[in-house]
């Protein structure tokens, strides 16, 4: 059904003109004379979008913008003027107006803006229904370490005990710590968090316990700090394996009393909050090494939750994957894109040092730069890091499917030593040194083309060669596609 457009403006001729156009252009629309009769139509039925007039005798436009941003939020409003200035242009932007055009308006212009903001809304729907399909706790993954830590979120969320979570940079340490307060009593409380490794070790006090005016150069007022934000709410101290040694004894008297001073304050502070903290650190090796206080350790490792790496727990890669495409297109406007078997398989085989941070960066990236529809082998070489073991490659099947795994590039024969010629290798007399060099470079070619099956962005890839001096090389060798070894 085409998209329904409310059209909002005092002058007759201009609804009537504007409906025409837009209906010539494929749009149905609804028409109304005045602010509250638009209000009157969003409140009764559905609408994809509205093009209003900022100048209206009853109820300004601005006005409407307002109040229709608090009635449909996602509802997208085209705001128009006649007597547009930037300052308008801004407000109407500050409270929600997707864009902002001066009349005349040229039709052109019009439907490129409504047909963005169409566009735009549209993604944004299908990224909400995929965010709602990402599976419990927001988290993607059916493997058994998910399952575990699905399991330990749903039995520790409820409590108030202290959470520390472990992991590798780039697991989803947040996202866990998120899962326990959406999952809590304190759910309605705010969620604050702090990098404890991003924070100057000057800064970091103030930053969870806040300062008075004056307290040191620079504080020109009152700053309530992260403790005071996230009372009777969550606390996230991310990295906490960086925490100043200083700072370390203070926090835990915090969480020991459950009050705190302001830097450069007298007043004591009651706060009522739970921390959750996490690392990418062995805590206990920095225990021993006199880094890390143990006494603190034990006061916020109540429940430990270990969040592992990509590396291992591959039987959730495809779901991610999957997911991370879908989310990615819809984002960045892109059509949809299927991943092939062999495309997955090389993405499966990667370590992923990143992790599931890693792993949805290349895969926004797969999705903007893929020309689609369906993303290839060779798309998902490009697309991983250079340097990185080669992924097995599949092998030709009698139906034309291609396997997920197949045999590695044979290595060459070694050949017995023999005598004074411990290598095996025997010189050629009747050949010049360039035509034996150019044989055993028409051999390396002809087995690595073997190897990927003749594909020649591959086989340069292996060589570390430009795609173009690799076509050079096979032509001045007489060396054609079909021509590998087998």
């Amino acid at each position: 059904m085409p998209a329904a457009v409310l059209i909002v403006d005092d002058e007759k001729n201009i609804l009537l003109t504007l409906s025409q156009s837009l209906q010539l252009a494929g749009y149905r629309t609804e028409l109304a004379s005045s602010g509250q009769v638009a209000l009157d139509v969003v409140s009764a039925r559905p609408v994809d979008a509205v093009l209003m007039d900022v100048k209206m005798p009853d109820m300004d436009g601005l006005t409407v913008l307002a109040k229709l941003t608090a009635l449909k939020p996602d509802l997208p409003v085209i705001m128009m003027s006649g007597h547009g200035t930037i300052d308008t242009a801004v407000k109407a932007t500050q409270l929600g107006a997707r864009d902002f055009l001066e009349k005349p308006l040229a039709r052109d212009k019009l439907l490129v803006a409504l047909r963005n903001a169409l566009k735009h809304q549209a993604a944004m729907e299908e990224l909400e229904e995929l965010r709602a399909q990402l599976g419990r706790f927001d988290m993607v993954g059916g493997g058994p370490a998910m399952q575990r830590i699905f399991s330990l979120i749903q039995r520790t969320a409820p409590s108030e005990g202290r959470v520390l979570i472990t992991g590798e940079n780039g697991t989803g340490k947040e996202l866990i710590a998120r899962a326990l307060h959406q999952n809590s009593r304190r759910k309605g409380g705010p969620f604050v968090k702090l990098n404890c490794a991003a924070v100057p070790h000057d800064l970091i006090e103030s930053e969870l316990f806040g300062h008075e005016k004056g307290a040191f150069t620079g504080a020109v007022s009152v700053r309530r700090g992260k403790f005071e934000l996230a009372h009777e709410g969550t606390l996230f101290l991310d990295e906490i394996g960086d925490m100043p040694a200083a700072m370390q004894s203070k926090l835990l008297r915090v969480l020991q009393e459950g009050e705190l001073e302001r830097v450069g304050g007298a007043e004591t502070l009651k706060v009522d909050v739970r921390v959750i903290a996490a690392t990418n650190k062995n805590l206990e090796k920095e225990i021993a090494a006199g880094r890390f206080r143990e006494d603190l350790y034990y006061r916020i490792n109540v429940v430990q939750i270990h969040s592992p790496p990509l590396r291992e727990r591959r039987e959730d890669l495809p779901d991610l994957i999957d997911t991370f495409l879908r989310e990615a297109c819809a984002k960045n406007g892109r059509r949809p894109l299927a991943l092939s078997p062999d495309a997955l398989a090389v993405m499966s085989a990667y370590d992923y040092p990143g992790n599931v941070r890693e792993l949805r960066n290349l895969v926004e990236r797969l999705a903007i730069l893929c020309e689609g529809p369906v993303v290839s082998r060779t798309d998902a070489l490009e697309l991983l890091p250079r340097g990185r073991p080669l992924p097995p490659m599949p092998e030709p099947t009698v139906g034309g499917d291609v396997p997920a795994v197949a045999a590695p590039l044979p290595a060459p024969a070694t050949p017995e030593p023999t005598g004074a010629n411990p290598g095996g290798w025997k010189p050629r007399v009747d050949q010049t040194f360039r035509e034996q060099v150019e044989d055993a470079e028409r051999e390396i070619i002809q087995r690595v083309l073997a190897h990927t099956h003749d594909n020649v962005t591959e086989a340069a890839r292996i060589l570390d060669l430009e795609r173009g001096h690799f076509y050079k090389k096979m032509k001045a060798l007489g060396l054609r596609r079909g021509q590998s070894e087998s």
